[in-house]
């Protein structure tokens, strides 16, 4: 009994230790995750009306989840579920009854340079999806099974994934793979979890079709957002390793190391000798179908440094409407990160038990334990925020300001300076998106434009576009018929004082100005996102079905077990 607990110490432990500053009041905010006290809920949030649905249906659910609660609260609930059910997802997967080995694939899932570039990044969305593929794995193969409860499981898993676009895809293409096969039921049920998985994507599928681009991406973010070396060993090796993220600054500086490829090579080899003992512990067929999901995620994320593969993926991003969710391939390792832990787990127990045979048992102890501290060893400057990177600070008291005058006067926000990412000094100097679109209640026009070193990727936004004319010409931006220009103490170009011709001076603080536009006249009422609106309302419906099944099963087994008989109570 106490060591089926220790999977469940090991989880909370790796949440304690990286998420440590998070016990300091405050929000982190880092590139893409920026939390709020209350984020707005509005047409605009629900579906973008002019760009792509990168933040669909997330910023939805956000802004649901913070009319219940505040969203410092939903921000740890967050990040520690991240944490915990990729550990413990880890764990329970492996086919072993070793608890030393769980702790290896524990450790080698929930510690990794995937999972700290993109928690530095702030894209905890898709960190969801991490967190929750060993879990829809486990449940695909008591799908195939025939195990009761597996198919919700599955789709809850699923659906909890879908919270981004990307992690909807991948979620997806794992059913579809994992799923389907020739056993009892078979082409029933994974009809079934295809269709629903389908379904529970409709929002950010709907919103990107209808979306003022079709769909489509700038192919100009083909070769920046490439998979990029971290070492010596060049992106390949990174991307074994799960690294490569194409933003430098999102890198651990122990991913530098020269004994880093030499590692990756460990545990390249430590997973090849797990992968007989992965074959003989499932079922058939279940090994084959996640290394080969393994293989493709990691020859889709190596497609932008391979020959040809660049060339590929612009034509697909430029020509296919949601082609854009390749352009940046690293973030579609999570298949390769979880069968990399799950083997190499498997390759330590397997050598280990060798060991044991040719030496002692405390030789082949030892090898589990240095294989369970090798992914900490390797990536120490995860712990504790990513050593003070994840450190909550306090919005200045101007932002309630602001967001209290445009409550009560709502109209449409310019926020200057005029560039997506933002570097704010009461946040440390750290990048982070603006908040103002989450923090405010009306729509909010940012530049959509992003800039990875010199080249400008993105200018999907129409609205955008015309924002940018105004300013580099000079000329009042009232003109757009913004009601509200939002002026912010920011890094960044100078708003040039012809820009603010006409504007009424509402707000003057030390960190924000706020103007007004007299001549601003209400626009026609937006009449809501359409077909956009039913598809969360459709996906949203297909989640409560999801619980609900899940839950009456549980109560069915409960009550049966409750009525058994004596003989059926006891064994024999």
């Amino acid at each position: 009994m106490r060591g089926r607990l220790v999977p469940y110490g090991v989880a909370a432990a790796v949440a304690a230790v990286v998420l440590a500053p998070l016990a300091l009041p405050g929000y982190v905010l880092s590139y893409d995750m920026v939390f709020v006290p209350r984020q707005a809920l509005n047409w605009d949030v629900i579906a973008p009306a002019s760009a792509l649905p990168r933040a669909v249906p997330q910023d939805a659910v956000v802004a649901l989840a913070t009319q219940l609660m505040p969203g410092w609260l939903l921000q740890r609930l967050v990040l520690v579920a991240i944490l915990w059910f990729a550990a413990l997802g880890a764990a329970r997967l492996v086919p072993t009854t070793r608890t030393a080995v769980r702790v290896v694939a524990a450790l080698g899932y929930a510690w990794t340079p995937y999972l700290a570039e993109r928690l530095l990044l702030g894209q905890w969305g898709l960190l969801l999806a991490y967190a929750m593929l060993p879990w829809l794995v486990a449940a695909a193969l008591g799908v195939r099974a025939g195990r009761p409860g597996a198919l919700p499981g599955l789709l809850l898993a699923a659906a909890v994934s879908a919270i981004t676009p990307t992690g909807g895809l991948i979620a997806l293409l794992a059913v579809a793979v994992l799923v389907p096969g020739r056993y009892p039921g078979g082409a029933r049920r994974a009809g079934t979890a295809l269709a629903v998985t389908v379904l529970l994507n409709a929002p950010w599928l709907v919103a990107g079709l209808g979306s003022a681009t079709g769909g489509r991406s700038d192919p100009a973010g083909v070769p920046a957002f490439a998979a990029r070396a971290e070492n010596w060993g060049g992106s390949l090796v990174a991307l074994s390793g799960t690294g490569g993220i194409w933003n430098a600054l999102t890198v651990p500086a122990s991913r530098q190391a020269a004994f880093v490829p030499l590692a990756t090579g460990v545990l390249l080899l430590l997973a090849g000798y797990g992968v007989s003992l992965l074959r003989r512990r499932w079922p058939a067929g279940g090994p084959a179908r996640l290394l080969a999901l393994a293989a493709g995620s990691w020859l889709v994320a190596a497609l932008g440094v391979l020959p040809g593969g660049a060339t590929l993926l612009g034509w697909l991003v430029d020509t296919a409407p949601g082609g854009g969710l390749v352009r940046d391939g690293q973030k579609l390792l999570v298949p390769y990160a979880l069968a990399l832990a799950v083997t190499v787990a498997l390759g330590a127990e397997r050598l280990a038990d060798r060991l044991a045979t040719r030496f002692d048992r405390t030789t082949g102890t030892v090898l589990l334990i240095g294989a369970a501290v090798l992914p900490v060893a390797l990536l120490p400057d995860l712990a504790f925020g990513a050593l003070g990177r994840l450190t909550p600070v306090h919005y200045p008291a101007d932002w309630a300001v602001v967001a209290r005058q445009v409550a009560d006067r709502p109209g449409e926000v310019i926020s200057l300076p005029f560039q997506e990412y933002q570097r704010y000094a009461w946040n440390g100097g750290r990048v982070v998106i603006d908040p103002a679109p989450r923090l405010l209640s009306s729509p909010v026009l940012i530049d959509d434009t992003l800039w990875v070193g010199d080249v400008a990727v993105g200018k999907e936004d129409p609205r955008a576009a015309e924002v940018r004319d105004l300013l580099a010409a000079g000329r009042p931006l009232a003109a757009m018929g913004a009601r509200w220009v939002l002026v912010q103490r920011a890094s960044g170009p100078a708003v040039p004082v012809t820009s603010l011709v006409g504007l009424r001076l509402a707000h003057a603080g030390p960190e924000l100005t706020l103007y007004e536009n007299p001549a601003w006249t209400a626009p026609a009422g937006r009449d809501g996102p359409g077909l956009v609106g039913y598809a969360h309302l459709l996906a949203g419906t297909v989640v409560l079905a999801i619980g609900f099944s899940g839950t009456a099963q549980v109560l069915r087994r409960v009550v049966a077990s409750r009525h058994a008989s004596p003989a059926e109570g006891e064994g024999g």
